[in-house]
């Protein structure tokens, strides 16, 4: 297994769509074990392979405590939503930051699995907020898209404030 390069924004590679996965072998199930392994280094509870520069639509999400639940979701569509929560969500590829965003409370997605089999999987609260965000990398867009542009631009502010005082540092 080896750790992947998380791209951090405004890195215009996260604007990318990803296409659908149309080979699931061996090296998929690599990339899948390399992308939980770089998430778990990062200390996220998911990852996005936009995020890696890698543009097919696989996700993983592993939010126990234990990090024994990893969840991999490829192709995934949501086929139904349901109710309204506002969480406060952060992202690898915008260190340190937070920021609340209103999405769906639950979701059932239809995905297939490493090996190419269909399946559904149901989220509610968190869990689904973290397949809706992940989802989302994959379509091109980010967490901050849901803001204000006010709020929007002090966050990114904020972003560019930190990354200077760690280069001075």
């Amino acid at each position: 297994m080896s750790l992947l390069t998380i791209l951090e924004f405004p890195d215009p590679r996260l604007r990318t769509k990803a296409a659908p996965v149309t080979v699931f072998d061996a090296q998929l199930k690599q990339f899948v074990a390399d992308m939980f392994e770089t998430m778990y280094a990062a200390n996220g509870v998911g990852l996005a392979a936009t995020q890696v520069d890698v543009h097919q639509r696989v996700l993983v999400i592993d939010m126990s405590d234990e990090r024994n639940q990893p969840l991999v979701l490829i192709n995934a569509e949501i086929v139904e939503k349901d109710g309204a929560q506002v969480y406060q969500e952060g992202c690898l590829s915008f260190p340190g930051l937070y920021a609340d965003v209103t999405r769906a409370l639950k979701v059932k997605v239809k995905a297939q699995d490493a090996d190419g089999k269909e399946f559904f999987y149901e989220a509610e609260g968190p869990q689904a907020v973290a397949v809706q965000h992940e989802m989302d990398h994959l379509a091109g867009k980010v967490f901050v898209d849901y803001l204000s542009p006010l709020k929007r631009s002090l966050l990114l502010k904020r972003l560019e404030k930190q990354r200077k005082q760690a280069a001075s540092a």
